[in-house]
């Protein structure tokens, strides 16, 4: 690469950082105090491609699902004040989920720092606890530094946030600049590779002399690029598969060892089969309270094993026999040479009896004479071959599109699952749009998600990107008023929400709109939104008060699951 120095402003240094890093695009919004960023901008069209959004939670979800797909950094640009502050959702969204992105926010003048002035926030104070670091450059000498930091932190370890603040001056500012290609150590952060000797010989005694193991998938299986070893380790030891919410598609929905998701509206033989385990392998994930429900009874006669990047989280919700803090890849990479090929009949033979029971409760094969959510989602699976990028918004629909949407393939399915944000549904399906350029992408929202960023449709179609969105609209704040109905005597206290009329929102936007209120009418109207080389949005108009099962109430053992009604199947307003 190239020494040789050159002249530039702060502004410019960040878009050829940038460029340097690889960046693609960006998600934003001007404002006063990145006046100069956006004036520089002009320079290097060429190289970066900026995307206008309309409001920067819409920016920060937008890099967020533009990270997911691509395994890339994603990145966010907002102004100084409320353009910062309105980011902090998307980045505790990205914090909770380990999403690689970096912000870049404008601040006041140097001088005028801690002055109160007009549009001042201290935005690296307020994200100090939401992302991995955050950086307040007070000089432009430091600023590419900063940057090339920024982005080996987001990328590295646990992925995740990182916010960089740039006052005014610094962006006019001048300074002499080469890109900093030299090897990047951080006092402290040393992320680890590889498992010890011992934790290997540790965890291979548990894992050939278990009986009933179950292995835990979360979204380090993903984001490690596992899913091979993890398919390898399970056939070639018979263990089956129990995912969390983001482990879904770590392994392939079809394949025999796969119990589904566990925890709160996890499959009846994932939960169960955690619970009379006696070996858990856990590949990362975090032990989140709506995996475990009651810690006190979580698998109590089980060993434990735990291989995780991030070692806060080994030993902090579940006490484990094997905390292997390291990359998953790699330690499975080094487990599975060595570990004993089993099979386990009688185990198996249990889960098939759990499988074959829940089949039977299945609301796809009960008779119902409204329209049903997990209906619509499984007619999308149908009718996309299971082959699209879903992306899904925060209640009922995402469960239920957890529980009918099946996954044959990694990065297919994106959803908010630790920070559990509404409005993240259609611009991270944004965002994955601008990777996934000639792949179908789905955004599948519920009718109070979708009115929490519903602007972002100005974005769709400036922009064209090919989303289509599925509105799940029962006229309720579904979740929130599953529990009024199941544990507050239906008192529903502000959860019915009127919607605007969708078609005639969507003819505002200039994109096509469709309204579907019966089963068989679907799949036809799926087609005609395929035809369309746009985003389209479809509203489905669905069962009011319908259910989502398997349940674990909060807090309740896992084998307390409340279970759809057996076999009649009744919409009763309780």
């Amino acid at each position: 690469m190239s020494k040789n120095k050159q002249t530039l402003t702060g502004a410019e240094i960040i878009w050829e950082c940038l460029a340097q890093e690889g960046v693609e695009v960006v998600f934003g919004y001007p404002g006063g105090a990145t006046l100069p960023i956006y004036d520089a901008l002009n320079q290097y069209r060429d190289k970066v491609r900026h995307v206008l959004v309309r409001h920067e939670q819409g920016a920060a979800h937008m890099a967020d699902g533009y990270a997911r797909v691509s395994g890339k950094v994603g990145v966010a640009m907002a102004t100084s004040g409320p353009g910062a502050t309105n980011l902090v959702t998307g980045i505790a969204t990205a914090m909770m989920d380990s999403s690689p992105i970096v912000c870049i926010t404008g601040q006041v003048s140097t001088a005028a720092i801690g002055g109160d002035a007009f549009q001042e926030t201290d935005i690296t104070g307020a994200t100090l606890p939401l992302t991995k670091h955050s950086y307040l450059v007070m000089n432009v000498e430091e600023l590419a530094h900063s940057i090339r930091e920024a982005f080996y932190i987001a990328r590295t370890g646990r992925p995740g946030p990182v916010l960089i603040d740039v006052p005014k001056d610094v962006q006019i500012a001048s300074t002499e600049f080469v890109y900093p290609d030299d090897p990047i150590s951080l006092p402290g952060y040393h992320p680890p590779e590889r498992a010890t000797d011992q934790q290997v010989a540790d965890a291979l005694e548990l894992i050939n002399g278990a009986k009933k193991p179950v292995i835990l998938a979360g979204h380090g299986v993903t984001m490690s690029g596992a899913t091979d070893e993890l398919v390898q380790l399970v056939e070639k030891a018979t263990i089956p598969v129990a995912t969390t919410l983001l482990g879904i598609d770590s392994i392939p929905a079809s394949h025999t060892y796969n119990l589904g998701m566990m925890g709160m509206h996890g499959t009846a033989m994932a939960n169960h089969a955690i619970q009379e385990a006696d070996l858990l392998i856990a590949c990362g994930m975090r032990f989140d309270d709506r995996v475990t429900g009651n810690l006190k009874t979580y698998s109590p006669n089980s060993k434990k094993i735990h291989i995780e990047i991030d070692a806060s989280e080994i030993n902090k919700n579940v006490r484990v026999d094997v905390g292997i803090n390291a990359d998953l890849g790699t330690v499975l990479r080094q487990i599975i040479p060595k570990v004993k090929q089993r099979k386990r009949p009688d185990w198996m033979k249990t889960i098939d009896g759990w499988r074959e029971e829940a089949d039977q409760r299945d609301v796809l094969k009960m008779e119902t004479e409204s329209l049903m959510g997990a209906q619509v989602i499984r007619v999308i699976w149908e009718g996309t071959g299971g082959d699209a990028v879903i992306v899904t918004d925060v209640g009922q629909h995402q469960m239920l599109t957890a529980q009918y949407y099946s996954h044959e393939r990694p990065h297919t399915h994106i959803t908010s699952g630790g920070l559990g944000t509404m409005g993240f549904g259609v611009p991270a399906a944004l965002g994955a749009a601008f990777f996934l350029k000639d792949k179908e992408i789905w955004a599948i929202v519920g009718d109070g998600g979708f009115q929490m960023t519903l602007q972002e449709l100005g974005t769709a179609v400036q922009e064209d990107s090919n989303v289509k969105i599925a509105i799940i609209n029962n006229g309720y704040l579904g979740m929130v008023r599953q529990w009024q109905q199941m544990f507050y005597e239906a008192r529903y206290a502000e959860t019915p929400i009127s919607s605007p009329d969708y078609l005639l929102l969507a003819q505002a936007y200039g994109l096509p709109g469709y309204r579907v209120e019966k089963l068989e009418d679907i799949l036809p109207t799926m087609k005609k939104a395929s035809k369309h080389e746009g985003p389209v949005l479809i509203e489905f108009v669905v069962e009011q008060h319908d259910m989502v099962y398997p349940m674990v109430p909060a807090g309740a053992d896992l084998h307390q699951m409340i279970r759809r009604p057996h076999p009649e199947f009744k919409n009763t307003d309780a």
